[in-house]
């Protein structure tokens, strides 16, 4: 691409990129994607988004075709690698400058620059740094920013390459820098500190902006550019000295109602991430630090210190900080002292003498009588919103960013740590609360829901120090009691702590009294108190399914109709967790009362649409419901098989978030169908796409594809097998064997439901499993289920055995009866590798199916054949002590329903289809001990008796001896 004529064509084309016109827009987006491979096209757009003159739109669209095309052509082996010379020239081009006036702009070529650094610095690129460090030096101030900003990308991408060799470029460059760096964030801070202290507010907010800047690089550098940064003065001087004094400069004109307060909170908050971050990479070398960062996190949270000059953010990282210290487990000794390492013992002592019993008093009053309080917002909130509150974000990673978890969280970390200290501090302040609060002491009420709070998260650690059953009869109850409309409060917190207590310590013979007080509390005005029902604790332990019983028509209406009430997506989600929580508890007892939810979850369904995690609430209330339900369900499949359909399909969107639900509620819906649909059938065109993907979800496909086999066998097979088997076919190309195991279980089970048809529509597999079998599989669970199949087919379909063994044949140019001898021989070598009793016996079986026999190999390897069988009649008979004769375990003559207890799940459709099944499994129907007796007698018969004696005869007389005294009264 000639540059010069070719700019003002790829000018006109980005221009026409960035109309809004879809008519413009489409061809000049396909017109640069043909341009993206032609030498010269990134020298182009260097040279637009260079040229300040031009629309602001253009030149940011042309930095984007750059950046982009980093990515995809500057690697050399990359396909239309760009050119060495073009890309010494483009290098060059990117830094021959730092003035661009648009920041967006100015951030993305920093980003360009940076990803170009990743791919050629310190080797194509050496002088990219040294430019770097002399135009941060500059006097102009648009210059040195954005340097400075090109300069903290670079950084902060080259200190992101994780192999060795790049960590150690990292930390080559580091050590050359780091005084550079230091000495440029002192200047900058320094300039501030002065410009505010002068009241010159637009200076002061430019050096504020580059101390941030400069701050991000030294805090890429400190963190990942030493291996051992303890052994450097300056990085260990930084971190316990300067930072902290800073800070709290800082921290003193953030309530001076400065317009820098935005961005002075931003460089609080940095200080204390490059102090985080250097604890967790580098604990041992921070140890120096724990005192002093202590003091100074203690300080500014837990004395009047921090008030007026400390914000939410800067609580909770100063929080984090005292947490990360208490939790590590570098700072804390081995259970066997002498087995400790001695910075471990230094870590404790340093925390020991720290964390005394007056600080520790203090820290933990405070957590709860400050920090454990309801804020006027959250008050508000509760009021004008009552489903927003209710949904707390507590999960996951919120205690890094936000403060009431984060002040659970170590609150949690401080009291299992030090319990002893801590458990008479707050059973002291639950003591001082007995009894009920005077509804009009606002304070009191706070109070008392701050501790109860405390003595739920504390459930574990307080175990053996509250009698909580007696602490439930004597004073929650009458808690929970006060309807007052200001003691909402009082009951929500009664009701969440019950909640925490009740799988750590409540009686059994409470529970109803429990129930009475939730189906009140679900009656609740308030929907926040209401709400708290959601908590599935208090549904949890099958054992109290009776006595959960009586409540179960009123607790379950009422759980509906909250559903029906609240309108944010979260609440619907958690009260539906709710319901499943109770289906799953009390199983097919739900029956009676679904109807409405049946009715509602289509629409809710519908409305939903755009929202699948709502979606994925609702599949897992349906995988309940369906086993609740049992054959039942089938009802259920004018809706419940679209849902299937839509979130197993993997051309629809959705099925990012729907398929791992959707397939369990796919298998569940198979286990408890009665008979096949049409409808249910057709789904299954949804499987080789599924199959394809080779994902985490490939154990529930086959759990599926089998559930269509019992379900189905003939028709199944009929329908799919031929494109199952293809998908079989690519799979065991490149699969473990582990995923290997799992496709020939689907092929066994195939054989097992229906031997013909099976071994018919699966034949293109077979032969790759007869050739592992004679092979001498190396891997014994592999090898068990090639037995496996290869019992099967012999046993019930000899002919089709036949015939796999003259296709082997042929292709190694064998004789049959020579392979078939090496089969045999493989069999009884390898039997040990099948450990299931099954199994064992099929093979048993197979085997003797060989006889009666005049063929050559079989007599030569009949000795073997009576080896399997006499060790497995050991495995299968059990001797009738009064007779003194032995039966066939394993033998099942009829179905019966089991009689179950209250505690036991009845069996599914595809459980009662399994028991038919092996009704009529020779396994369970053949007795081995009559099979190896009239197989003998037939050889016997066939060879006459001295032929017969001469063949025994080759049988070890041990096992002769044992296999007579199996074959007694035959």
């Amino acid at each position: 691409m000639d540059i010069d004529g070719a700019s003002s064509v790829v000018l006109k084309t980005l221009t026409q990129a960035t109309s809004q016109d879809t008519a413009m827009l489409k061809p000049a987006e396909e017109q640069l994607r043909q341009w993206e491979t032609q030498p010269g096209f990134y020298s182009v757009l260097l040279n637009i988004f260079n040229n300040h003159m031009l629309d602001v739109n253009v030149r940011w669209l042309a930095v984007l075709y750059f950046k982009n095309g980093i990515d995809r052509y500057w690697r050399r082996v990359a396909p239309h690698a760009l050119s060495e010379e073009e890309k010494t020239t483009l290098r060059a081009g990117l830094i021959t400058n730092f003035n661009e006036p648009v920041n967006q702009i100015a951030t993305q070529i920093a980003v360009l620059i940076a990803k170009v650094a990743r791919l050629d610095c310190p080797r194509q690129w050496p002088e990219l740094i040294p430019i770097l460090l002399e135009s941060v030096k500059v006097q102009d101030g648009l210059q040195q920013h954005r340097a400075l900003l090109t300069f903290y990308h670079v950084t902060k991408t080259l200190s992101s390459k994780r192999l060795a060799q790049d960590k150690r470029l990292f930390q080559d460059l580091a050590s050359g820098i780091y005084s550079f760096a230091c000495s440029l964030w002192s200047h900058h801070t320094d300039c501030f500190l002065q410009q505010i202290f002068a009241r010159d507010e637009t200076a002061a907010m430019a050096s504020l902006e580059r101390t941030l800047l400069s701050l991000k690089v030294l805090r890429k550098l400190t963190v990942h550019g030493f291996q051992e940064p303890q052994q450097n003065m300056e990085v260990m001087l930084l971190l316990s000295n300067r930072f902290l004094i800073v800070v709290s400069f800082l921290g003193r004109q953030i309530g001076t109602g400065s317009t820098c307060r935005e961005k002075l909170e931003k460089t609080i908050i940095l200080y204390t991430k490059v102090l985080l971050d250097f604890l967790e990479y580098h604990p041992c070398a921070f140890i120096p630090l724990i005192q002093c960062s202590l003091e100074f996190a203690v300080s500014y949270v837990f004395t009047p210190v921090g008030e007026g000059v400390t914000f939410e953010r800067f609580i909770v990282q100063c929080m984090n900080l005292i947490k990360m210290i208490v939790k590590n487990d570098a700072y804390k000794p081995a259970k066997n002292i002498e087995d400790s390492k001695p910075e471990s013992l230094e870590a404790h002592k340093i925390k020991t003498a720290f964390f005394t019993h007056p600080t520790l008093t203090e820290i933990g009053r405070r957590l709860v009588s400050h920090y454990f309080l309801l804020t006027e917002e959250e008050l508000a909130m509760w009021e004008e919103d009552p489903e927003s509150f209710a949904v707390e974000e507590t999960g996951g990673d919120s205690w890094k960013y936000s403060l009431r978890p984060c002040t659970e969280v170590l609150f949690l970390d401080i009291f299992h740590n030090y319990s002893q200290t801590l458990t008479p501090v707050l059973l002291d302040m639950v003591q001082n609360l007995h009894g009920p609060t005077n509804v009009e002491d606002p304070v009191q009420l706070l109070m008392k829901d701050a501790v109860f709070n405390a003595v739920g998260l504390a459930a574990f650690e307080l175990f053996d120090n509250v009698d909580f059953d007696q602490w439930f009869k004597n004073q929650l109850l009458g808690e929970l009691q006060v309807s007052h409309h200001r003691y909402k409060l009082i009951r929500r917190r009664v009701i969440w702590l019950i909640g925490q207590w009740i799988s750590v310590k409540f009686k059994s013979d409470l529970r109803p009294l429990l129930y009475e007080v939730i189906l009140t509390l679900m009656q609740d005005p308030d929907l926040v108190v209401s709400q708290l029902q959601k908590n599935p604790r208090l549904h949890r332990a099958r054992q109290f399914r009776l006595q959960f019983l009586p409540y179960l028509e009123s607790i379950f209406g009422l759980l509906f109709q909250l559903l029906q009430q609240v309108t944010e997506c979260d609440t619907k989600m958690q009260v539906l967790h709710v319901i499943s929580c109770v289906i799953e508890r009390v199983n097919t007892q739900i029956r009676p009362y679904v109807g409405c939810l049946v009715q509602y979850l289509p629409l809710l369904w519908k409305q939903s649409e755009d929202h699948n995690m709502l979606r994925c609430a609702i599949l897992t209330t349906l995988i309940h419901l369906v086993q609740g339900l049992g054959a039942e369900s089938k009802n259920l499949y004018p809706f419940l098989l679209p849902v299937i359909q839509l979130s197993t399909d993997v051309s629809q969107p959705p099925h990012v978030y729907l398929l791992e639900d959707g397939l369990a509620l796919w298998y569940v819906t198979l286990e408890n169908s009665p008979a096949i649909t049409p409808e249910l059938l057709r789904i299954f065109q949804n499987m080789s796409a599924l199959l394809e993907l080779s994902s985490e979800n490939l154990r529930t496909c086959f759990q599926i594809v089998n559930a269509y086999l019992y379900l189905s066998p003939t028709e199944f097979l009929q329908n799919y097998a031929e494109s199952l088997c293809q998908s079989f076919c690519e799979l065991l190309k490149d699969i473990t064997n582990e995923g290997q195991v799992q496709v020939l279980k689907v092929v066994e089970i195939a054989l097992k439901v229906s031997p013909i048809l099976g071994a018919h529509m699966f034949q293109p597999l077979l032969p790759a499993v007869l050739r592992g079998l004679v092979n001498g599989e190396r891997y014994p669970v592999v090898m068990s289920t090639y037995l496996g199949i290869m019992g099967r087919i012999l046993l019930q379909n000899s002919s089709f055995f036949s015939s796999l063994l003259t296709q082997m044949a042929s292709e190694c140019g064998q004789e049959i009866d020579q392979l078939l001898g090496s089969v045999i021989e493989m069999w009884v070598d390898r039997m040990d590798n099948i450990t299931q009793p099954e199994r064992r016996k099929l093979s048993s079986l197979a085997l003797l199916s060989l006889l009666p026999s005049d063929n050559s190999v079989i007599q030569d390897k009949f000795c073997g054949i009576i080896n399997i069988c006499v060790e497995c009649l050991h495995d299968v008979m059990t001797e009738d002590p009064e007779t003194s004769t032995y039966k066939d375990c394993m033998l099942m003559s009829h179905f019966e329903e089991p009689k179950l207890s209250d505690d036991e799940e009845p069996p599914t459709e595809q459980d009662k289809r399994k028991k038919l099944l092996a009704l009529e499994d020779p396994v369970h129907s053949v007795s081995l001990q009559q099979f190896v007796y009239e197989k003998l007698k037939a050889q016997q018969t066939l060879l006459g008796d001295p032929s017969f004696s001469g063949l025994m005869e080759t049988v070890d007389t041990e096992l002769v001896r044992q296999l007579q005294e199996f074959l007694q009264g035959f």
